[in-house]
């Protein structure tokens, strides 16, 4: 018998932090959550962040991640879809993905169809009211000219910057608190109210807040949260008709 296609959901696997050593561990661990994945897999959806930091310099990308790198390319040649949403780290992602893994990229929250459900899937940050902190530092970064001045940097001295602002100070992602503040309090969750007064979706997914969630955010739409790979290692599972949250277990 075949085995019924499902699609996968992961985000915030900040590879690279907080140091080279650690994050091969759990490298190793999300690539052997992508081969059990692969055999029943339709679709894999990478939320944003899944790089503590990258910045495309015309002709040099980071040094590293070569095992996720390739298993990426593996499962996309094997048919299975990938589809990439920038996160906050990796904002700066240019044009790499799209021409050495032909794994389209996606700058805001997109909406799918799978199965006659309708998604709204995105990275998260940015969203709903309040952390205008953020969406002020973000309109800088994304800004063409801080970007052209930025590429000037040798790439050792750019890399080492944004190690310090991403560890150190927290400019670029700011310092999440990472414990559940009640639905009134979730931004996020308040976003997909929103949008559900001008259409309907059944399932919202994102992820940036690294704290697993599933929420109703009305009686026929749920929200998830993905999670992160830092401490929980939990990814979202759709089979056709419930979506629901999983933690991997190696």
């Amino acid at each position: 018998m075949n085995t019924p296609k499902k699609i996968y959901f992961a985000s915030d696997q900040h590879f690279g932090a907080p140091t080279t050593e650690k994050s091969k561990i759990r490298e190793k661990k999300f690539i052997d959550w992508l081969d059990a994945i692969k055999k029943d897999a339709e679709a894999v959806f990478l939320l944003g962040d899944l790089f503590d930091f990258w910045f495309e310099y015309k002709t040099v990308v980071p040094k590293g991640f070569i095992r996720v790198l390739g298993k990426l390319a593996e499962l996309k040649d094997s048919g299975i879809k990938i589809h990439f949403f920038v996160g906050n780290h990796d904002l700066w992602m240019k044009d790499y993905f799209e021409k050495e893994l032909n794994i389209p990229i996606y700058r805001k929250p997109t909406e799918f169809t799978f199965n006659n459900k309708l998604f709204l899937i995105g990275h998260g940050d940015g969203l709903g009211p309040g952390d205008k902190g953020y969406k002020r530092m973000k309109k800088v970064f994304t800004n063409p000219f801080s970007n052209w001045l930025y590429k000037w940097l040798h790439p050792d001295i750019g890399m080492q910057l944004a190690q310090y602002l991403s560890l150190k100070n927290k400019l670029i992602s700011g310092e999440e608190d990472i414990k559940f503040l009640g639905e009134e309090n979730e931004w996020l969750v308040q976003y997909c109210k929103k949008k559900l007064v001008h259409k309907q979706y059944d399932f919202f997914v994102f992820g940036h807040r690294h704290l697993p969630m599933e929420i109703a955010v009305s009686e026929n739409s749920k929200y998830i949260n993905t999670g992160d790979w830092i401490t929980h290692f939990t990814y979202g599972e759709f089979d056709g008709e419930q979506l629901r949250l999983k933690k991997y277990k190696s």
